[in-house]
């Protein structure tokens, strides 16, 4: 058959005599391609395979081996029989075809007819005739890939052999070093362990051929193109040797020999293997070891140099102490468990009661990891520390003694945490309870700020476990914290008032609604009297901090609200920054609770009409004096109530739909009967420019429509956005034009595609309009809604944006408008805080501000070359607005090309130009590009210059940057070094501290260029 054949016996004769590598791939795609089978070139091989020359034979073998790697698939059982009886054969035969054999049984291994028990026979040649260390690299990776394949697909064959198996296994893997065999080897090796193979009396000596490469040590040489890692091998290795309890009596000794080891990774290696290991163990595979592992533990915490290997340490005695906490008793068996614990308390509880001395935390640490592990240690624990505890503090009279161990009982609380026991929840508070309210209590009643500070941080971690405090504790814990939030002064200890409260309220906020809030209220309706703003400004943080749920929030909401309505009716009650924080604590309220049917109706039914309310109530009254006005219609109330309303209609959605057309009503109908002490006027026009107490409500209309999900619909939207773009055009008032500027942006920002351009296309003419008359009295107003409109566009890449960028960059060179335009463009690049953000459901494309970079920095460049000089300055104000909102990577990519302008923008005399351009350019002189060194000269004058600066943040920053230069070629920076010590001298003297700090840094590198010991 083979002589019918000329094109194979040429490919075999190519191959095999004239030594042509490429011609195995040229017969594999014949096989595959049908033109010849496997047994033809088995045949044509005949001369080669019999040959007396080992290397011909091994040629022979190696073409059968390549063309068997591309065409294993199509083997019958019977051709696989026959080639594993060949290659068996082989392995006997000269040393130099075992490598092809090798690649041969590797291609069999993956074929889906390999025959019963050929798995068995294979193995046994492979382990008998092959010393496989003394392979080359491929070939040993050909007997692991090999044992990988089989135990795959021939899992219960493997099984059969028992331990020959793993003995064979063993000699195979004695010696490897390189690490991607050893990869290959663990992953056996981890196989064995975890899938039930019998080791029998092999087990010592699969541990003892694996763990002598641990702990791992290895390094990855530069450029590795096969990109092993160190952590591979350990993970590798990891698996291997906490597989099975059955090394248990291996690995726990070379463990505690190898964390006597000064070397840190082996230590951190050692101890994450111990916790890892301590899952699979029973107790009684501690046991004979507990002594060694608590002592060589204990070390590593009490003597730590390394906060990584302390929490590997602490982390190991939580394993270990979960792993014997596991353990059944029986009548005949030791307490595993309390041994263990024995020696834990011996150790350490000594200490707690010396808080003036280093190791009280150490013991604090390794007893809360114990504790922490299982509900019976944590038992063990409390019980034996926190009574003498109670008794050191209750016996101490130094307060920083007592505040030790405050926190120390504090970490005991939140140890146990996590090892809860419903069946034992009544027992633990019994336990504990008592005594650390009392210790927490008393500590609140005392007079030092620092100790009340940790006891409400104390009474806080109580609060988080539910069912450890009793209704009583919780009444007198309420009752401490209130005289606390009253009579306090110190900020730090209001603080942490606030933030118990907060965490008490959450779980128990029965007591709070009868207690704190009907006490806050009464305090703040009599401290308006005595003109108390810190006690005033105490509860509405409480206010707020208590409000998590629904129960609570319908008390406390009425009570904020009625401090508006005082501020309303008597403007001389409260001042106008109280009246903000109020609102400010109205949003935190909104921020913080669920949006669950109960407190969405509160919000929309209650506390968004009666904002409304009352902010047109202040809107319509008659007296204009400054004196006696409302201060519910000053910008900064107005500014607090947005984001009440905001946060109400985009967080809490249940009913913000019916909030929204009621404010849409009210704003386009004058519709009020909706809003609670309805006495207002029939037919209120708001959106008419006529008061602009009135005018500027539309800031609350904001709020409320540009909030909502995209999804909801809102009545008369056409018309309201025409109303909008009315008073924006033609109201004189600021913050009544740029709120509707922002409502009208928002609005269109959220329209489907293609249903905006009409709106759009009205403003490009309406602005055009008023900003081409230069007489115009209203182009601020124009502006105003060109650059709110664009932005909006921007974010959702509208094909109209370009049409009002053009506008924008026109303005540029106006007189009056262009120090404006230059400024819009940090507007464009920012975030918004009120409208147009993903708070608001705004329609926000990823990467909107690299996109505007990449399409208008040219039209800059080329604006800033044809600008006459004196307006120049825009440019260069308007690149640097843009560039600082860019992310770092970007500017450090992009800023090469701009280097002549910012070096331009350097010069401007505009303080935030030269800001902006320092901060820009700080992160690119790390690593500078060639064109940056070509500038150097340049570059180095303006930053010198701009040292003796009279603003201090652009002292700091250009030090900074001098200070960067320091890192550049030394050869470059070299010729400045005697004029940039000089320039540094003065900011050794300069009146701040910052300033001094920068320039000391900076001096020094300077001083070291060039000298012995420096680069």
């Amino acid at each position: 058959m083979a002589a019918e054949s000329p094109l194979l016996l040429s490919l075999v004769e190519e191959f095999v005599s004239g030594l042509q590598d490429t011609k195995a791939k040229d017969t594999a795609t014949g096989v595959k391609d049908g033109q010849f089978t496997v047994l033809q070139l088995v045949e044509a091989l005949g001369q080669s395979l019999t040959s007396s020359q080992p290397h011909t034979r091994a040629r022979g073998v190696q073409l059968l081996s390549e063309v068997l790697q591309d065409n294993y698939g199509a083997l019958t059982e019977r051709e696989v029989e026959l080639l594993l009886a060949f290659y068996e054969n082989r392995l006997k035969d000269h040393y130099v075809i075992t490598p092809p054999v090798l690649r041969g049984l590797l291609a069999l291994t993956k074929s889906r007819k390999l025959p019963p028990g050929s798995a068995v026979s294979m193995l046994r040649s492979v382990f008998q005739d092959v010393h496989v260390q003394s392979l080359m690299l491929a070939e040993r990776a050909c007997v692991y890939n090999m044992l990988i394949n089989l135990m795959e697909s021939r899992e219960d064959e493997l099984k059969g052999l028992g331990a020959d198996f793993v003995f064979g296994f063993v000699q195979s893997m004695d010696g490897e070093r390189d690490p991607r065999n050893l990869l290959l080897a663990f992953q056996i090796a981890g196989n064995i362990v975890l899938r039930g193979y019998s080791m029998g009396k092999f087990t010592e000596e699969l541990f003892e051929v694996t763990s002598c490469y641990f702990p791992i040590d290895f390094s990855p040489p530069p450029n590795d193109p096969h990109g092993i890692t160190k952590e591979e091998l350990i993970q590798a290795l990891r698996a291997v040797l906490t597989g099975t309890p059955k090394f248990a009596e291996f690995l726990l000794p070379l463990i505690i020999e190898k964390l006597d080891s000064d070397v840190q990774s082996a230590k951190l290696d050692s101890l994450q293997t111990l916790a890892a290991s301590v899952g699979q163990y029973e107790h009684r595979d501690l046991a004979e070891f507990l002594e060694g592992l608590w002592s060589s533990l204990r070390r590593e915490v009490f003597q730590t140099s390394s906060e990584k290997i302390e929490a590997a340490a602490l982390t190991a005695v939580t394993a270990l102490t979960s792993c014997l906490s596991r353990s059944v008793l029986n009548s005949d068996s030791e307490d595993s468990l309390s041994s263990f614990l024995v020696l834990v308390l011996r150790d350490c509880k000594h200490h707690l009661f010396e808080p003036d001395l280093k190791l009280v935390w150490p013991s604090a640490k390794l007893l809360q990891a114990s504790c922490s592990a299982s509900y019976r240690a944590a038992h063990s624990i409390t019980s034996a520390v926190v009574p003498p505890l109670v008794e050191q503090y209750n016996s101490r009279t130094q307060c920083s003694d007592r505040r030790t161990l405050l926190e120390v009982a504090q970490r005991f609380i939140q140890s146990t945490a996590s090892c809860q026991s419903v069946d034992h929840g009544e027992e633990r508070v019994c336990l504990t309870a008592d005594s650390l309210c009392s210790l927490v209590f008393s500590a609140l009643s005392e007079s030092n700020s620092s100790l009340q500070i940790t006891a409400a941080s104390v009474l806080t971690s109580l609060a988080q476990q539910p069912g450890l405090l009793l209704d009583s504790d919780i009444e007198l814990a309420v009752d401490h914290l209130t005289r606390l939030l009253l009579t306090d002064e110190d900020e730090r200890v209001s603080a942490a008032v606030v933030e118990c409260a907060g965490a008490l309220a959450e779980q128990h906020p029965a007591a709070f609604i009868t207690k704190l809030i009907p006490t806050l209220k009464k305090e703040i309706e009599s401290s308006a009297l005595r003109s108390h703003h810190a006690v005033r400004q105490r509860c509405l943080s409480a206010l707020a901090a208590v409000s998590i749920r629904a129960s609570v929030v319908m008390e406390s909401a009425p009570v904020l609200l009625d401090v508006l309505c005082s501020a309303h009716a008597d403007p001389n009650c409260f001042s106008v920054d109280e009246v903000a924080r109020t609102c400010l604590s109205l949003q935190r309220i909104a921020e913080r609770v669920q949006d669950g049917e109960d407190t969405s109706r509160c919000f929309h039914d209650v506390v968004v009409p009666r904002l409304l309310s009352l902010a047109l109530q202040a809107a319509l009254q008659s007296d204009g004096s400054s004196d006696h006005r409302s201060p519910l219609v000053e910008e900064e109330v107005l500014s607090a109530m947005v984001p009440v309303i905001s946060t109400a209609c985009s967080r809490l959605k249940t009913f913000a739909e019916q909030t929204a057309s009621r404010v849409v009503s009210l704003f386009l109908d004058g519709d009020v009967s909706f809003l609670p002490d309805n006495s207002f006027p029939l037919h209120v026009q708001l959106l008419q420019d006529s008061s602009w107490r009135q005018t500027q409500l539309v800031c609350l209309l904001m709020a409320c429509v540009c909030s909502l999900p995209r999804s909801v619909a809102l009545p008369q939207e056409e018309r309201l956005l025409s109303e909008l773009e009315e008073l924006s055009c033609s109201c004189r008032h600021p913050l009544s034009y740029t709120s509707a500027a922002k409502c009208f942006a928002g609005l269109v920002n959220k329209k489907p595609q293609g249903a905006s351009e009409r709106q759009v296309f009205g403003v490009i003419k309406r602005v055009s309009s008023e900003l081409d008359r230069p007489s115009s009295p209203l182009r601020t107003q124009a502006f105003t809604l060109l650059i709110w409109v664009a932005k909006a566009l921007l974010l959702r890449y509208h094909p109209l944006f370009s049409a009002l960028t053009d506008k924008l960059f026109s303005l540029l060179d106006d007189a009056l408008l262009g120090p404006m335009a230059a400024d819009s463009f940090s507007l464009l690049m920012s975030d918004s805080a009120d409208v147009l953000n993903r708070g608001c459901h705004a329609d926000l494309r990823i990467m909107y501000r690299q996109r505007f970079f990449s399409e208008n920095s040219a039209k800059l460049v080329q604006g800033f070359n044809a600008a006459p000089q004196e307006k120049k300055a825009n440019y260069l104000k308007a690149l640097s607005n843009i560039v600082n909102k860019l992310p770092k990577q970007v500017q450090v990519s992009e800023l090469p090309a701009l280097l002549s302008l910012l070096l331009e923008a350097l010069t401007c005399t505009d303080e935030g130009v030269q800001l902006s351009t320092l901060s820009c350019l700080q992160p690119v002189l790390i690593n500078p590009p060639q064109v940056l060194i070509q500038q150097l000269e340049a570059l180095v004058s303006r930053l010198l210059a701009l040292i003796g600066s009279p603003a201090m943040k652009i002292r700091v920053a250009s030090i900074r940057c001098v200070l960067a230069l320091s890192c550049f070629p030394a050869h470059e920076v070299l010729p400045f070094r005697s004029r940039v010590l000089r320039a540094l001298a003065p900011p050794l003297d300069d009146r701040k501290r910052l300033v001094r700090r920068e320039a000391v840094q900076a001096r020094a590198e300077w001083f070291l260029l060039g000298s012995p010991g420096g680069r």
